[in-house]
């Protein structure tokens, strides 16, 4: 239990992961908005709106900031981390998600040939949505700035003293 308590206490942890399971719950939301049905796999996917990663990030800059002050090291490496981070949701891996649903379709349509001579013949498909949209990612920027704006002034932390 001790552990447990430990782990909750730990702000710089404990409000990154809500944050970041803010935003795969919201990414149910939006998926049933948008697609008018519930995909309860959504919840712990990559891709879509908004960004978790962005969220995590984002909420785990904050905190440390908040905790420690904006000249401290350790806020300097969680910045730089959450750019990182956001850079490579929109860049590297959404191209990967581009790449991916390209792949997608040719592996179609050699399936397609492939089923006409073997019908136990089958190509594996690949997971499209690995990467963001500057949208998705801004929105779990927002999120997580919520998330943990809100957590700080709730439990009236003060600038530059961590409560743990």
């Amino acid at each position: 239990m001790q552990l447990l308590r430990d782990l909750i206490a730990n702000e710089a942890l404990f409000i990154p992961l809500l944050a970041w399971a803010l935003a795969q719950l919201s990414k149910l939301a939006v998926n049933l908005i948008v697609e008018h049905r519930l995909e309860l796999r959504r919840a712990l996917s990559d891709g879509g709106m908004p960004s978790g990663h962005s969220a995590t990030v984002t909420a785990l800059m904050i905190v440390v900031g908040w905790q420690c002050g904006l000249a401290s090291a350790p806020f300097a490496l969680a910045a730089i981390f959450a750019a990182v981070v956001m850079r490579d949701a929109m860049g590297v891996r959404r191209e990967a998600g581009m790449q991916a649903k390209t792949i997608k379709e040719m592996t179609q349509v050699i399936n397609d040939m492939l089923l006409q001579r073997d019908k136990h013949i089958r190509v594996e498909k690949l997971k499209e949505l690995v990467g963001h949209t500057p949208l998705q990612v801004f929105f779990g920027m927002l999120l997580g700035a919520t998330v943990a704006i809100v957590y700080c002034l709730a439990v009236g932390m003060e600038y530059g003293s961590p409560l743990n």
